[in-house]
Order: C-alpha cells, then sequence, then structure tokens
C-alpha cells in the first residue's frame, strides 16, 4: 500500500498534509497530557490550559509553560520534519503543511510557512486588548511579564480551552484543502475539531485521504487508505519524489 501511496505523492498537484501530537511524540516532546507530570501531576491540562485559570493564577500557568517551553527545547526535529520541509523546498508551493501542534519543531525543520492552528508555545502576546502604552519597550519582566504602564499581562500564545482558531490560520487551512487532490493526516487521533472537519472536507470535496498512524484513528473510515507507520519512518519514503 505504501507504494501506492507513493505514487500518489508522486501525482498530486497539490499535497495538504495536516500533523497532530503523535507526529511530535515521535521527537520525545511530551504529549498534552503526559506533560502532566512532576510538580504538575495534580492538575488536569483542563485546569490550567484556559483564560480563567490564567487570571485566577498568572504565575501557576505562566511557570507550567514556562517548563513546556523548557521540555520542548530538549527535541530535536524527527526525521519525518526534515522529509516535509525537503519536499517544500524542492517543490515550492505545492505542499500546504497544517498543523495541531505548538512546539515549532516543523519550523525549525525548515517548513516556511506553516499553518499553525493551535498557536505558538515560544511566542507570547497581550492578554487583553493592547492599549497605546502595550508596546515591546513596555514590557516588564516576570512570572508572567507584564506592560509596566497598565499591567497588561502577557500570555502564551497558544490556544486555550474555549477559545476559537486564529482566524487566518483556520481560513488558510480550508482554502488549502479546497485546493487539494490529496491529504495526508498524520499521527492525529482525529477526535479534536475543527481540524478534524479539514479531513472530513477533503474527502467530501473527492480529494484522496491517507491516516499515517501506528493506531486506529476516528477517521479512518474515510480514508483511501490507512498506514500504520510512525511519521519518521513512513515521511522519508513517501516524500522521496
Amino acid at each position: 500500500m505504501r507504494d501506492t501511496v507513493r505514487q500518489w505523492t508522486t501525482e498530486a498537484q497539490h499535497l495538504v498534509v495536516l500533523t497532530g501530537a503523535g507526529m511530535s511524540a515521535e521527537s520525545g516532546v511530551p504529549t498534552f497530557r503526559d506533560a502532566m507530570t512532576g510538580l504538575w501531576a495534580r492538575f488536569k491540562p483542563e485546569e490550567l490550559a484556559t483564560e480563567q485559570a490564567f487570571r485566577a493564577d498568572p504565575q501557576r500557568v505562566w511557570d507550567w509553560y514556562v517548563s513546556r517551553r523548557e521540555a520542548v527545547a530538549l527535541v530535536e526535529p524527527n526525521a519525518g520534519h526534515r522529509a516535509l520541509a525537503a519536499f517544500q523546498s524542492r517543490y515550492p508551493g505545492r505542499l500546504t503543511l497544517i498543523t495541531q501542534n505548538v512546539d515549532g519543531l516543523h519550523q525549525r525543520a525548515g517548513s516556511v510557512p506553516t499553518i499553525a492552528l493551535h498557536g505558538a508555545l515560544a511566542e507570547d502576546r497581550w492578554l487583553d486588548a493592547p492599549r497605546a502604552c502595550c508596546t515591546a519597550d513596555s514590557i516588564k519582566a516576570g512570572r508572567p511579564p507584564r506592560c509596566g504602564v497598565c499591567g497588561n499581562l502577557r500570555r502564551p500564545s497558544v490556544v486555550w480551552f474555549g477559545e476559537s482558531l486564529p482566524s487566518a490560520a483556520l481560513d488558510a487551512a480550508e482554502n488549502a484543502v479546497q485546493q487539494c487532490d490529496l491529504m495526508l493526516v498524520v499521527g492525529t487521533s482525529g477526535a479534536v475539531y475543527p481540524a478534524a472537519g479539514l479531513v472530513l472536507s477533503a474527502h467530501q470535496l473527492g480529494a484522496r485521504v491517507v491516516m499515517i498512524n501506528p493506531e486506529v484513528t476516528e477517521l479512518d473510515i474515510v480514508a483511501d487508505a490507512c498506514l500504520r507507520e510512525p511519521a519518521a519512518r513512513c515521511l522519508p519514503s513517501l516524500l522521496s519524489v
């Protein structure tokens, strides 16, 4: 089946790749729930990854995200990340990469642009709508940093529970899906929407859908092929065209 999918990849005019937590787990990045270890083991992710939790205890939530950033800094992109970046470099504009991951490993591997549906762990933004005083020069160090003039807090630039995806990223992803003739869905369970909805849209629009995951997923039912392999082993072979 892999040879058939490789042929589809060779023939595809516009390829979309959607990646999820399994892709990063192959590099050693703890999944969202696996990150709740050590001092954080007594919490559930849902107790920290919300605006309400941040407003109630900014330092606690900030420190948890600092610990996640430190964990990500210790790992490197894997062969799957590098294969995607190399394909984009060889065929500019032919592959659109959409990720649910916030760790930046695709970007570090050289995938530019990458549509990051859930934001970027390494970046911050203002908690409340910035005032004129909220500039880069006004940021005062702290846990979390804040505007030294009005006190507006800086927060991780990720999508928390209860928040909408960034409209620009979602629009770009939907536009790419409308144009694709092949979609590779890598390392995602298919349980998180609206990302999973992109796969359903691709299927409904007539694109071939290929699931790349060692485990069964909720989206296998719409797949034209399922490759039960890890991304770091599968993608270098599929994308070496």
